[in-house]
């Protein structure tokens, strides 16, 4: 597969019920007003001098659907993407929210995508993934996606939505047993490349450098990090500033790797009593731990934040008490996406099937409709996923 390969961003959309037929007397005002400015036509001459710098300032701050209807107008239109000066442009326009790109535990060979500013899913058709093997979300940044199949074989990058793809070579260490993957930006700009890191419980470790296209082994762990490392596989890496953090369960606490320097270090940070499903995020440079709160029959959805001074987890929030009421006396497994301000958790039982958004900075909890394949009925349960910002101009 070629690598930088992009193509046209195809989504099946949910469907929409037909419009409401409107009474007599609306439809009578809307043929008058229609009248009068049906005489007003645009002459072409009025946008032959629109400034082209203008004009791509403008397309770079449409939500990301509307861009991509865009872009079906017209053939100058649709090339508007592999502008340098439109690239200039996406970086200059404000962030807009992460969006999510998950795997369902009903249809493991195609994902759907949730946009939280429209609070709408897509399911996008990602043609250049392989369809023989199964292969799952593992890590992200930017505005992308880093795929591994599960045989733990290969490794896979793309932007979901403009399609970039590319197929990493193979590493030089066999690996058959499970690994940690975490993701990073070797600059803001997305054409600054990017470096990836794989570490396995027994200290084994690469590092892919885009630029490079290769992998590196950077050396041996440290002795001071006890192995093996025990990790949380539920909880994806965090990133801040260039470094990577893991969690691992024994002993208790986090261990980061910084692919600047090559550095290991390890930090023993006990964690709350009763906790289940925990993973890691962070929010503007703080490290958040997310978790499941179990005593006896009740469960409550809590937020931790790590004190730098003492290096303990303090409580900063929970899910509102009445949608606590509903989890109580369930076997209730979570299922948390997304480490960077905004959060996805996927609560589930055999009697529940919920999504709930969580806004770290501004402390809100929201209710997301339920992941329905198209043509299906039944709502899907969430196993897997990422989330990334949707970004124009990301490449693989």
């Amino acid at each position: 597969m070629a690598a930088g390969k992009s193509g046209s961003f195809k989504m099946l959309e949910t469907c929409k019920p037909p419009p409401s037929k409107k009474p007599r007397k609306e439809r009578n005002q809307g043929k008058s007003l229609g009248t009068s400015s049906s005489t007003e036509v645009m002459q072409r001459e009025i946008w032959k001098e629109f400034p082209e710098d203008l004009f791509e300032a403008v397309i770079a701050r449409l939500p990301v659907a509307t861009f991509f209807r865009f872009r079906s107008v017209c053939q100058k239109w649709n090339s508007v993407l592999d502008s340098q000066s439109f690239s200039q442009h996406c970086a200059q326009a404000p962030q807009a929210n992460p969006w999510f790109y998950t795997i369902t535990c009903e249809n493991v060979n195609s994902g759907a995508m949730y946009d939280p500013s429209l609070k709408k899913w897509h399911y996008p058709t990602l043609s250049y993934l392989p369809t023989k093997a199964i292969v799952l979300p593992v890590a992200s940044s930017g505005g992308l996606l880093c795929f591994l199949d599960i045989c733990h074989r290969n490794f896979y990058v793309c932007n979901p939505l403009t399609q970039s793809f590319k197929e990493l070579p193979p590493r030089s260490v066999k690996v058959w047993s499970r690994v940690a993957v975490g993701m990073t930006l070797n600059s803001n700009a997305a054409s600054g490349g990017y470096k990836i890191l794989w570490v396995c419980c027994d200290g084994e470790h690469e590092v892919y450098d885009s630029l490079k296209n290769s992998w590196t082994r950077p050396g041996s762990m440290p002795s001071c990090i006890k192995l093996p490392l025990s990790l949380n596989f539920r909880s994806q890496a965090v990133s801040l500033g260039g470094t990577l953090y893991f969690m691992r369960s024994d002993p208790e606490g986090i261990v980061s790797y910084n692919m600047v320097t090559g550095v290991w270090k390890q930090s023993i940070i006990p964690a709350p009593h009763h906790l289940s499903d925990h993973t890691l995020a962070e929010c503007e440079g703080r490290i958040i731990l997310v978790g499941l709160l179990k005593k006896n029959a009740a469960t409550c959805v809590c937020i931790w934040e790590l004190q730098k001074m003492t290096l303990l987890w303090k409580e900063v929030d929970r899910m509102p008490n009445i949608w606590c009421l509903d989890l109580y006396g369930k076997h209730v497994r979570m299922t948390c996406l997304g480490n960077s301000g905004l959060l996805m958790l996927a609560l589930r039982s055999r009697q529940m099937n919920r999504l709930v958004t969580y806004n770290v900075a501004s402390r809100e909890w929201l209710k997301v409709p339920g992941c329905m394949v198209p043509r299906g009925r039944k709502r899907q349960w969430i196993a897997c996923g990422a989330a990334f910002n949707p970004c124009l101009t990301a490449t693989a």
